[in-house]
């Protein structure tokens, strides 16, 4: 009894240091604890925010932040290098906010779709494991008003992660990015997100950044009205000079009951508009990446798999962007929703091999 007795308050100490059997958690060290039940203590905190403050500025090793399970509403931008965000378990620990790009935060400003993030990152070397990150903004409500309705919110669009400038070297790893339009921002550097779970219903991955998704699943929500098309997967924003896009290696595509089959097509080409010397237009050298490798697609992918997407010409009309002249191609897909014509272009063999993570990440090569 008393080694008992002794056994479990050496347990207690020690979680103040290590996750270790006590807490059902693997053993694994970190150096600062949230939970929404912190004593004060050093190195403890009942917010995240509060927590990157005291981390140090330039760590040259990974500073771990476990965060305990709950519902912590907050609205994050990481910005030192080397954090690592360790969750207690992706679905018991959730950061959470609800701004989207048309909403005012002060006079006279509104967020913007960048501004909308949940999360924001914007240093390198970041790592998050086993995290619910959740754009909680009420889409479907405002999406099933009428368009002419003048409840409507136009820029509806609200991000759950942002990786702005400054990103690079980002690994998420058991993750789930909640969110409907615009859930995952990926518009700079290299990352990586492996064994997690994406969901929205517009454009819901996008952005210029160079991403690897590999064994995640990447899940289309319904919508608040009938659409046609219903919404898309993708919209990749890449520059011409980059070789390597949106690239999805062994993952799954699924749907809610919501989404119609032959309704939502992989992707569409982003030609954000964009500031240059001679006006304000459709970036012409953001020639969309996106490649899916060994994926399995439900029946809800369309067809012809791309979309045409609009943009501003110089004299600030719209005009289409075609799939045809993006860089959109598939590998070995499977399942109902997988087809081979002409609009869904085919990597060859010898083509694919020069999709593997090591190619694809570069100089970096997390474990």
């Amino acid at each position: 009894m008393i080694a008992r007795l002794l056994f479990q308050t050496y347990c207690i100490i020690l979680a103040t240091f290590i996750i270790s059997g006590c807490t059902n958690q693997p053993k694994s060290t970190y150096n600062a604890l949230v939970s929404q039940a912190a004593k004060p203590a050093a190195n403890s905190f009942t917010s995240i925010q509060a927590a990157l403050d005291a981390a140090p500025i330039n760590s040259p090793v990974p500073y771990t932040i476990f965060i305990a399970a709950g519902d912590y509403y907050e609205k994050l931008n990481v910005t030192k290098p080397n954090i690592r965000l360790l969750g207690e378990s992706a679905n018991t620990a959730r950061i959470y906010y609800n701004a989207y790009a048309g909403k005012t935060y002060a006079e006279g400003k509104t967020w913007g779709t960048p501004g909308s993030a949940t999360v924001t990152i914007r240093a390198t070397n970041i790592q998050v494991h086993q995290l619910t990150i959740e754009n909680t903004f009420d889409f479907l409500s405002n999406d099933a008003l009428a368009n002419n309705d003048v409840k409507r919110i136009a820029n509806s669009q609200a991000v759950a992660l942002f990786l702005d400038a400054g990103s690079d070297k980002f690994l998420a790893r058991d993750v789930r990015l909640l969110g409907y339009q615009d859930t995952l921002f990926v518009n700079s550097g290299r990352s990586w997100f492996d064994k997690s779970f994406i969901a929205g219903n517009v454009d819901f991955i996008f952005g210029k950044g160079n991403a690897l998704f590999t064994d995640s699943e990447i899940r289309t929500l319904g919508r608040g009205k009938p659409n046609d098309p219903h919404g898309y997967v993708l919209a990749p924003s890449t520059q011409i000079a980059d070789e390597f896009g949106l690239t999805f290696i062994d993952c799954k595509l699924t749907r809610t009951e919501a989404a119609p089959d032959n309704s939502v097509p992989l992707g569409r080409p982003w030609h954000p508009t964009t500031q240059f010397a001679d006006g304000r237009y459709a970036d012409p050298n953001a020639i969309g990446k996106a490649v899916f490798i060994n994926t399995w697609m439900d029946s809800h992918i369309t067809l012809d798999g791309w979309y045409s997407m609009n943009g501003t010409a110089k004299d600030g009309t719209k005009i289409p962007f075609l799939p045809e002249d993006a860089r959109f191609f598939e590998y070995n897909s499977s399942g109902p929703g997988a087809v081979v014509n002409s609009k869904r272009r085919q990597l060859s063999g010898e083509e694919v091999k020069n999709y593997t993570r090591e190619k694809i990440l570069g100089d970096w090569q997390p474990e």
